[in-house]
């Protein structure tokens, strides 16, 4: 798709899309958002982003529209509500869910949107605030080829390592073999700084060391030093990542497949929920180990 006159809506300008939305206004696209707050998208306009009030009134405007919202009830509720996109868009339009949610929610809003002649890909992503500020985002896809690849210098603007899976739902699939791998990974690595700190060592010297080998890991590297820090804002929320293993558990569950790794991240991510730490980012897992 070319940039000229090509008109962009994009649904969440939460910590991921309000970066998403600044790489796509530097590519030189035209961008229309739309969030529950308008105070969250507010830095975006200085930069050519235009409000607009309702998802409604933003389907009917735009071309292509992105979403990245927060749980698979919003994303139903942004796609099938009747003020919804599929309700609104226009016939040819193209909808990108970006969003990490179910593979079984991803095909059937597949199927309602061919039923009315839309297009829709499923493209959650991988990468956290750091990528979706870098432009660096993984973005995982699932639907037809010739949509993929009319839409992929859009993804280009946003990400780096960009793969189509296969058909609708692929790329929730994918993106929760990436989830599952991060919820055990991420029980290393707070076991191994806590470890560390327990044993005498400098901690940071420990990751200097570990972090180029075998043991290493983008949580480790990136991650690591904001536990030994004490930095525990989000890039990614507890309370979405408790979302994402939910929907893993459920996936699973439905091919036969036991999943005990991500059963015991789970259950120590919601003791962390509990603890109050819900809307901390998801390495706060951290402070289970040293309290």
């Amino acid at each position: 798709m070319s940039k000229d006159n090509l008109k962009i809506g994009f649904v969440g300008t939460g910590v991921m899309g309000r970066s998403m939305v600044k790489n796509l206004l530097k590519a030189g696209y035209f961008v229309s958002v739309t969030n529950r707050t308008k105070a969250s998208a507010e830095e975006l306009f200085p930069l050519g982003a235009r409000w607009v009030d309702s998802v409604a009134e933003l389907a009917g405007l735009s071309d292509v529209v992105i979403t990245i919202v927060g749980y698979p009830k919003d994303v139903e509720e942004v796609y099938l509500s009747e003020e919804g996109l599929i309700s609104n868009a226009k016939s040819g339009s193209v909808l990108i869910d970006m969003t990490t949610s179910s593979p079984f929610l991803a095909k059937r809003i597949a199927l309602e949107g061919k039923s009315k002649g839309i297009d829709i890909l499923d493209a959650p992503v991988s990468g956290g605030d750091v990528g979706a500020k870098n432009g660096t985002l993984v973005i995982m896809v699932g639907g037809e080829e010739e949509v993929f690849n009319k839409v992929k210098p859009i993804f280009e603007a946003m990400g780096k390592n960009i793969i189509l899976h296969g058909p609708a739902g692929a790329g929730q699939y994918t993106k929760m073999s990436n989830q599952i791998t991060i919820a055990a990974g991420m029980v290393g690595v707070c076991e191994a700084i806590a470890y560390a700190q327990k044993a005498g060592l400098d901690p940071n010297r420990v990751l200097d060391s570990i972090g180029g080998g075998a043991a290493g890991s983008w949580s480790l590297s990136n991650l690591g030093p904001r536990m030994i820090a004490g930095h525990f804002e989000p890039g990614f929320y507890v309370k979405h990542f408790i979302k994402d293993m939910n929907i893993a558990l459920e996936s699973a569950k439905e091919m036969g497949l036991m999943t005990p790794g991500l059963e015991l991240a789970k259950s120590l991510y919601e003791q962390l929920a509990d603890d109050g730490e819900e809307n901390s980012g998801t390495h706060a897992l951290y402070k289970l180990y040293m309290k």
